[in-house]
C-alpha cells in the first residue's frame, strides 16, 4: 500500500507529465491503490483518482470501482469527498454507470451525503439527460424499495429546475416512455409522483398531451373491469386515478369515459362503498368527483340510460313532503333530512349533463314521475328558503377574523351549497326546464391562487433525505353541520384525497400491493 509520500510523489508525475500523463500508467495504479491505505491515503485517492481519470480509459473500471470503495467508506468525510467527485468520472459510455451508482447512493441517510447526491445527479444530467435518466430508471425498474422510492421523488422534485436545454423533446419522450413502464406496477403514492412528473412537462401540456396523460389514467383505473364497492382497494384505486385526471379535463379534453364509468358502475353502488379511512365520507368524495368531471364531458353513448341513473339516485336524496294528519301537523315523528352536499353535486350533474339531452324531464319521463319530481323539488326549495334565511341572519355583520372561526367557515361553506342548489332548482321549475344557469361548486375556490403560492408548499431544497411517511389516516374526521332537518360538509376547498394502497399493475397481473415478489405494502 502507498504511503501519502508515495501517493504526493506519484501525483507530481502525473501533473507534471502534461500532455504525455498517458504514459505514466504505473503511476496512476499507485494512486489507485490508495484506496487500500489508512484514512489519510484515502482522502488524497478519493481526490487524485478523478483529477486524472480521463487520461487511462484502459483502467476506467478500477478507476470507478475505486472509488465506488471510497463512496462506501466508513469514515464520513471520506464518503463525502468521494461522492463529490464522482461527477468526474461520468464521460462517454460511463455516464450511466455512474448515474445508477448515485441512484443507489441516494438511500443514504446522512443529509450532508444526500446534499452531495442529489447535487452530483443534477450535475451529470446536464452533462447527459439521457443517460442520466438511464441509470435513474434502471434502479427505479429494478432496485431495492428505498432506492426506488427517492429516485422517484428526485425526480418529481428536480426535474422541474432543470432548464429547457437539458429537458429537449427528446428527453421528455424518453421519460414517458419509461414511466409508462413503471406504471405498469406502482403503488398509489408512486403513482401521484408519476402524474406530477408528466404533467411538468412541456411537451404534455398540448391537448394531445393532455389526452395522453387521461388514457395512462384511464389504464391505471381499470375502467374495463367491474367495478367492486365492496373491496376498499378497488374504490381507493378508482378515486385516486380520477382525482388526478380531473386537472387535465377541458373542453378539448373530455371527462366521457370517467362519467360513463361513474353513472353506470359506481352511482348504482353508492351506498354500500367501502373505505379503509375512519371518518371519510365515501359517497360525498364521489359525488364531489362526478360534479367536477361532468362540465366536460362529451358524447355519451348511453346518455339518456346514464341521465335515468343520475335522476334517479338524486331522487333518493330529495325526500317528498312528508304526508299532513287531520289537525295539519306532521303525521310522521320528524321531518325528512335534507342532505345538501349530495344535492348540489347531483343536482350540478344532472344540470349539466342534461344539457345534453334537455327534453328528458318533459318528453323521457311520464307525466306522474315528473308531477313528483317538481313536488319533490318544491319541497326541497322550500326548506332551502328557510336555510339561507337561517344562514345569512347567522352571517351578517361578521367579517375578517369572526369568519375565520371554524364554526363560520362551514356555515359560510354551507351557504355557497343552498345557493348553488336555489340556482339550479330555478332552472328546472322553468317551462321547459333551462339548463344555462352556471354556478362555482361551493368546495371550488372562486378566485385563482397564484401558482408560487401552492409550490412554496412543496419542500424541494430540503437538506436532509425524504422521512417515510408515519403509517395511518391523516384525513381529520369529517365535520357536519346540522341546521334543523339539514346537513352540509365542512370540507373546505378542494379535497385532497389521501394516497393509500398499491396499484395493481395493469399489465403485469401481479395483485395490489405487489411489486415483483416483493410485497409493497400499503400506503397511508
Amino acid at each position: 500500500m502507498p504511503t501519502v509520500e508515495e501517493l504526493y510523489r506519484n501525483y507530481g508525475i502525473l501533473a507534471d507529465a502534461t500532455e504525455q500523463v498517458g504514459q505514466h500508467k504505473d503511476a496512476y495504479q499507485v494512486i489507485l491503490d490508495g484506496v487500500k491505505g489508512g484514512t489519510k491515503e484515502k482522502r488524497l485517492a478519493a481526490q487524485f483518482i478523478p483529477k486524472f481519470f480521463k487520461h487511462f480509459p484502459e483502467l476506467a473500471d478500477s478507476a470507478i470501482n475505486a472509488q465506488l470503495d471510497l463512496c462506501e467508506d466508513e469514515d464520513v468525510s471520506i464518503r463525502r469527498q468521494a461522492i463529490k467527485e464522482l461527477p468526474q468520472f461520468a464521460t462517454g459510455d460511463n455516464l450511466p454507470r455512474v448515474a445508477d451508482i448515485l441512484t443507489q447512493l441516494l438511500q443514504t441517510d446522512d443529509s450532508a451525503e444526500f446534499n452531495l447526491v442529489n447535487n452530483a445527479l443534477l450535475s451529470i444530467f446536464k452533462m447527459d439527460a439521457k443517460g442520466t435518466l438511464g441509470g435513474l430508471f434502471s434502479q427505479i425498474l429494478q432496485g431495492e424499495d428505498i432506492v426506488r422510492e427517492r429516485a422517484i421523488k428526485f425526480l418529481s422534485t428536480k426535474l422541474k429546475t432543470l432548464p429547457d436545454e437539458v429537458l429537449t423533446k427528446e428527453v421528455e419522450e424518453l421519460i414517458l416512455t419509461e414511466s409508462k413502464k413503471v406504471l405498469e406496477d406502482v403503488t398509489g403514492e408512486e403513482f401521484v409522483l408519476f402524474m406530477k412528473i408528466l404533467s411538468g412537462l412541456k411537451s404534455l401540456q398540448t391537448v394531445s398531451g393532455r389526452q395522453q396523460l387521461v388514457e395512462l389514467v384511464a389504464e391505471q383505473a381499470d375502467l374495463e373491469q367491474t367495478f367492486n364497492p365492496s373491496d376498499p382497494d378497488c374504490v381507493d384505486r378508482l378515486l385516486q386515478c380520477t382525482r388526478q385526471a380531473v386537472p387535465l379535463f377541458s373542453k378539448n379534453v373530455h371527462s366521457t369515459r370517467f362519467v360513463t364509468y361513474f353513472c353506470e358502475q359506481v352511482l348504482p353502488n353508492l351506498s354500500t362503498l367501502t373505505t379503509p379511512v375512519e371518518g371519510l365520507d365515501i359517497q360525498l368524495e364521489v359525488l364531489k368527483l362526478l360534479a367536477e368531471m361532468s362540465s366536460f364531458c362529451g358524447d355519451m353513448e348511453k346518455l339518456e340510460t346514464n341521465l335515468r341513473k343520475l335522476f334517479d339516485k338524486l331522487l333518493e336524496y330529495m325526500p317528498l313532503p312528508p304526508e299532513e294528519a287531520e289537525n295539519g301537523e306532521n303525521a310522521g315523528n320528524e321531518e325528512p333530512k335534507l342532505q345538501f352536499s349530495y344535492v348540489e353535486c347531483l343536482l350540478y350533474s344532472f344540470h349539466q349533463l342534461g344539457r345534453k339531452l334537455p327534453d328528458f324531464l318533459t318528453a323521457k319521463l311520464n307525466a306522474e314521475k315528473l308531477k313528483d319530481f317538481k313536488i319533490r323539488l318544491q319541497y326541497f326549495a322550500r326548506g332551502l328558503q328557510v336555510y339561507i334565511r337561517q344562514l345569512r341572519l347567522a352571517l351578517q355583520g361578521k367579517t375578517g377574523e369572526a369568519l375565520k372561526t371554524e364554526e363560520n367557515k362551514i356555515k359560510v361553506v354551507a351557504l355557497k351549497i343552498t345557493n348553488n342548489i336555489n340556482v339550479l332548482i330555478k332552472d328546472l321549475f322553468h317551462i321547459p326546464p333551462s339548463y344555462k344557469s352556471t354556478v362555482t361548486l361551493s368546495w371550488k375556490p372562486v378566485q385563482k391562487v397564484e401558482i408560487g403560492q401552492k409550490r412554496a408548499s412543496e419542500d424541494t431544497t430540503s437538506s436532509s433525505p425524504p422521512k417515510k411517511s408515519s403509517a395511518g389516516p391523516k384525513r381529520d374526521a369529517r365535520q357536519i353541520y346540522n341546521p334543523p332537518s339539514g346537513k352540509y360538509s365542512s370540507n373546505l376547498g378542494n379535497f385532497n384525497y389521501e394516497q393509500r394502497g398499491a396499484f395493481r399493475g395493469s399489465r403485469g397481473g401481479r395483485g395490489w400491493g405487489t411489486r415483483g415478489n416483493r410485497s409493497r405494502g400499503r400506503l397511508y
